[in-house]
């Protein structure tokens, strides 16, 4: 997935069930205890420990760094074994499929659109919650609409540099004003670990929707289902209404 929560953040597989469903609660007790270790973490080390361990999850193809919880509240778990590291210079977002114009965008073109800012509550689909996190980026439902979405296409599948990690969203869906192309996150430009230098995300659904090191939206057909819900995840992964959870929404 893409790794952190993967941030895509969706657990590494090795955290499911046999038929595929989220088994988060296992999880999360099996961690408790180096999770009171990161409680009292000042600021600085805090953010080091989170650098640490984006940093060790992107050479871990084990994903048994996705365990590890930090202060932050964010964990790290990746379906890749390695991701490469985009910047302004090669950062490319390609948009293309059912739509009237193609088009490629750097990340200074991102740059540019009008930015939209919420905070809402992350959810993961293992059972973590981060509250009040900040995004801003540029509205999903502007980019389609700058491309012409023609009549037939019914629905989005996003792809990620990692050349593995897949998602996918209804037309309807992807057009709502809290879905975003996300730019920045808690404030900051967002980095390589959290799915940096762009990501999306999805704010009413579980985290794994919110595919992270974004660069391809295609318009198409059908829902064409994402990496983990080839796995068991529900498609509609709406916050409290789906895979079997009851967490409150986000928003």
């Amino acid at each position: 997935m893409n790794p952190e929560q993967p941030e895509a953040d969706g657990p590494h597989p090795q955290a499911q069930e046999a038929a595929g469903r989220p088994i988060g609660r296992r999880v999360l007790l099996g961690t408790l205890g180096l999770g009171a270790l990161g409680v009292v973490t000042a600021p600085t080390l805090q953010r080091g420990l989170e650098a640490f361990l984006g940093s060790a999850a992107d050479r871990d193809p084990t994903g048994l760094t996705g365990l590890l919880p930090n202060g932050g509240g964010f964990r790290y778990y990746s379906v890749a074994s390695s991701v490469p590291h985009k910047n302004a210079a090669n950062y490319r977002l390609r948009i293309d499929g059912l739509v009237d114009r193609p088009a490629t965008y750097t990340l200074n073109d991102l740059r540019a659109m009008p930015q939209t800012r919420m905070v809402k509550d992350v959810q993961c689909v293992t059972g973590w919650r981060v509250p009040d996190t900040p995004f801003e980026g540029v509205r999903l439902s502007r980019l389609l609409d700058a491309a012409g979405v023609r009549a037939e296409g019914t629905a989005i599948r996003f792809s990620c540099f990692d050349g593995t990690y897949t998602e996918s969203l209804t037309l309807d869906q992807a057009r709502r004003a809290d879905v975003l192309v996300a730019l920045r996150m808690q404030d900051k430009d967002i980095g390589h670990s959290h799915g940096g230098p762009v990501r999306l995300y999805v704010a009413p659904m579980y985290f794994y929707k919110s595919a992270k090191w974004l660069s391809g939206i295609t318009v198409t057909k059908d829902v064409q289902p994402g990496y983990w819900e080839d796995r068991g995840y529900d498609v509609d992964a709406w916050v409290g209404r789906s895979n079997g959870r009851d967490d409150d929404p986000t928003s």
